[in-house]
């Protein structure tokens, strides 16, 4: 296998040709595949939700599907139905657009909750029911959700089993004014995901996969992971903090990001960097402390500024 930080940059650099600006952000997608987790991005319109999807799915070499959330949308529209074949006499399974490696939920907060719930059992148990059938998901397999934070009329908010099943929150942002002159450039005759190749293939992400999970955690940064998830449990603008999934997603995406920084060892760096993204969807900040202008960042900052970063210790 090449690489790991070599086939990450080479995607990096292959999804840059149509989402410009935005390496941290792509950084974030790429580390969420590895670790088999999945990812809601949340902004405003026209920043490149969809696009970000759509280019990493078209530079991994992985199948593709978009579910658009409507009000009216179905679960069996989600997972598929069993249709009954005249010829075989028998019900045949016709798989829904959740059987794919990439799904794009796009505007995942549109569709009532019984339809939202529709994506739990595959986003965590890596498999689908349907009529009392079990069909297991292809591999890899990562759910990208989409919500616009600002319009929330007509929506439905996700829950928070349904939030804390997401491994990571990312927000794109506005790109800056040099960057956006660039988009118009590019796009100026085509659109450059038309001529989008892949760089890797899906067996690759899947030895990526395995070698993210040997990746070296010392037993003490291991305890920083779980104090800093503990602290927002206890924290005194806190309604309710990260889960023990947080922790584990805190302690996954250690090593992912360290296997594409080129080590096979995390950092207490690598923790810090990934706090927020990880365990911010998580914190749920009390009435009073909204009122007086406290945040979910507020507090994750405040956590890691209480909770001492482990230092060297002498080994036999």
């Amino acid at each position: 296998m090449e690489e790991p930080k070599l086939v990450s940059q080479r995607i990096i650099e292959n999804v840059e040709k149509v989402i410009i600006g935005k390496d941290r952000e792509l950084r974030l997608a790429i580390t969420a595949l590895l670790c088999g987790g999945h990812m809601l991005v949340e902004d405003v319109p026209g920043v490149g939700k969809t696009m970000l999807a759509r280019a990493l799915a078209l530079s991994t070499g992985c199948s593709f599907k978009r579910i658009q959330f409507t009000p009216d949308l179905l679960p069996s529209d989600v997972t598929g139905v069993s249709i009954y074949n005249q010829k075989s006499m028998d019900f045949e399974f016709r798989a829904g657009p959740i059987m794919a490696q990439i799904v794009l939920a796009d505007e995942i907060n549109r569709a009532t909750p019984k339809t939202q719930s529709s994506l739990l059992e595959a986003m965590e148990e890596r498999q689908m029911s349907v009529d009392g059938v079990t069909h297991v998901m292809p591999s890899p397999f990562m759910v990208m959700a989409t919500q616009n934070p600002i319009e929330y009329e007509g929506t439905f908010p996700l829950p928070e089993a349904q939030l804390d099943r997401f491994l990571i929150r990312v927000n794109l942002g506005y790109p800056s004014a040099q960057d956006e002159v660039t988009v118009l450039d590019e796009q100026q005759v085509a659109h450059p995901i038309d001529a989008l190749e892949a760089v890797t293939d899906a067996t690759e992400i899947r030895q990526l996969q395995r070698a993210v999970r040997e990746v070296y955690i010392d037993p003490l940064i291991k305890q920083y992971i779980v104090g800093l998830a503990g602290a927002t449990r206890t924290h005194e603008n806190v309604y309710l903090g990260a889960s023990p999934r947080g922790s584990i997603a805190l302690f996954r995406t250690s090593q992912a990001r360290a296997l594409l920084e080129g080590r096979d060892y995390v950092t207490p760096d690598d923790v810090k960097e990934l706090a927020f993204v990880t365990l911010g969807h998580r914190v749920i900040v009390s009435p009073g402390a909204r009122v007086k202008g406290a945040t979910a960042a507020d507090v994750v900052a405040d956590c890691l500024a209480r909770v001492p970063v482990p230092g060297a210790r002498a080994r036999a």
